[in-house]
């Protein structure tokens, strides 16, 4: 998938305005997410994303921060300065698009290294973390 393909789709999903909005969404979306797993694994969800949506995967090492799904709600309402309704809305939009984007051996993966709740949020709800 392309970069300006994945922007589409997270736009119609996430319903915004235009592009700017809907990049502004996904680089705070996936700051977070990258932050949240382990180096090994982010590097491994980079690589299957398109351009500019690698990036915050890209240089991440270190330790997961260990965050429970409100708690990424949070920190992604937090950074965008949107409610914990709008926050799940705009994560949702973001990773369900992320999930059509790799393959499902590293959808698994992901959703390994997190919590049970956050599969919902991928567009996935019969999978567990």
């Amino acid at each position: 998938m392309r970069y300006d393909k994945f922007l589409a789709d997270v736009r119609e999903r996430g319903e915004y305005v235009d592009r700017d909005e809907a990049e502004r969404i996904t680089s705070t979306v996936l700051g977070v997410l990258a932050r949240r797993l382990e180096a090994g694994e982010a590097h491994d969800l980079g690589a299957q994303l398109p351009g500019a949506a690698a990036t915050p995967f890209a240089s991440r090492s270190g330790a997961a921060e260990q965050l429970s799904v409100r708690e990424f709600l949070a920190r992604v309402a937090e950074e965008t300065g949107a409610s914990d309704m709008t926050a799940e809305w705009d994560a949702s939009a973001v990773l369900s698009t992320v999930a059509d984007s790799v393959t499902g051996g590293e959808l698994n993966d992901v959703l390994g290294q997190l919590p049970s709740g956050y599969a919902v949020l991928f567009g996935r709800p019969g999978l567990s973390g």
